[in-house]
């Protein structure tokens, strides 16, 4: 064990990957803003992407040191949890001279997250390892243990290497620790919706599929920029079921609460856990449908096995 005070500096391992459970403003502040300057003082780059009430404080507990930071409200920029790999941790660590420690909090689960959100939650918790494994970064995940349940945090052992428990002042391991049981366990499968637009498609009929999305994305109330997103996303996903998913699917486009879902199935598999959550590189050609869906959605929830594959995501209207 090591003691808080300077809980993550001196490391063995390159990639170090805490949750920190708090119970009150005092201990969320006591845990986070400590671990932000001293990774300032150690001159490493510090981020911080976690809900916007939460960032204020940060925030305002850092003073001139926050100017210094990168600060990110996590409900924007991590409101589709398989976004938040590329989009928020890799786009700040990327940036930064090779070898160099980076230090990022992120906090990608609040009271709050709805249960359909919650399966992308703790998978991207979970792929946060692989996509870091052997790279010079801390990435430390605050947990609210007081509001969030019980699941939740039972689930945030199993997702992290090591723990700071509420109150304490130590860094420990995990006996929990057990991500790729936690990536099987939320491949969830997801269950027809009867009443919703169905278009089968093959290679000679993608461009109908993407006409077909747009027309019915629009009488459910999507416009503009959104629209062009899910017209966007159908394009997207059609195609790699064309390419990769057997050369033919099904699109399904529907209404759910304040969302149009566009969903398409097909009979091939993801064997790559992280598809779709790797930054494209500068000289990368294709491979990018649906790293550029988690990039524009607000929601994506995929399930994969022998039978197929079905990725489903949400625009908000």
């Amino acid at each position: 064990m090591s003691a808080a005070a300077e809980p993550l500096r001196t490391v063995r391992d390159h990639f170090v990957h805490p949750a920190l459970f708090y119970r009150d403003e005092g201990e969320y502040l006591e845990g986070t803003v400590s671990f932000v300057r001293e990774g300032l003082a150690a001159g490493e780059p510090v981020a911080v992407a976690v809900p916007g009430d939460r960032l204020r404080l940060i925030k305002d507990a850092l003073g001139d040191d926050a100017d210094a930071v990168r600060l990110l409200d996590m409900r924007e920029a991590g409101r589709n949890p398989g976004r938040i790999i590329p989009g928020v941790l890799r786009a700040f660590a990327d940036t930064c001279p090779a070898g160099q420690r980076v230090r990022i909090i992120g906090e990608p689960i609040w009271a709050g997250r709805s249960e359909t959100e919650y399966p992308a939650c703790v998978q991207h918790e979970a792929l946060i390892n692989a996509a870091f494994q052997g790279r010079t970064v801390t990435i430390l995940c605050p947990y609210d243990a007081v509001r969030l349940p019980g699941h939740v945090l039972a689930d945030a052992y199993a997702t992290h290497p090591t723990v700071i428990t509420a109150g304490s002042r130590t860094v420990r391991d995990s006996e929990a620790y057990a991500p790729d049981a936690v990536v099987a366990r939320y491949n969830e499968p997801l269950p027809l919706v009867a009443d919703a637009m169905t278009f089968p498609f093959v290679a000679e009929s993608l461009t109908p599929a993407r006409h077909a999305a747009t027309d019915e994305g629009r009488r459910l109330g999507l416009t503009g920029i959104t629209l062009e997103d899910l017209a966007l996303a159908t394009a997207e996903l059609t195609t790699n079921s064309v390419l990769h998913g057997g050369g033919a699917g099904v699109l399904r486009i529907w209404g759910e609460g304040g969302h149009v879902v566009c969903e398409v199935r097909d009979g091939g598999r993801l064997t790559d856990p992280l598809a779709g959550r790797r930054p494209a590189s500068r000289d990368q050609r294709g491979g990018r449908g649906l790293l550029l869906v988690n990039l524009i959605a607000d929601l994506v929830r995929v399930h994969t096995g022998d039978e197929g594959t079905t990725i489903r995501c949400w625009f908000a209207r």
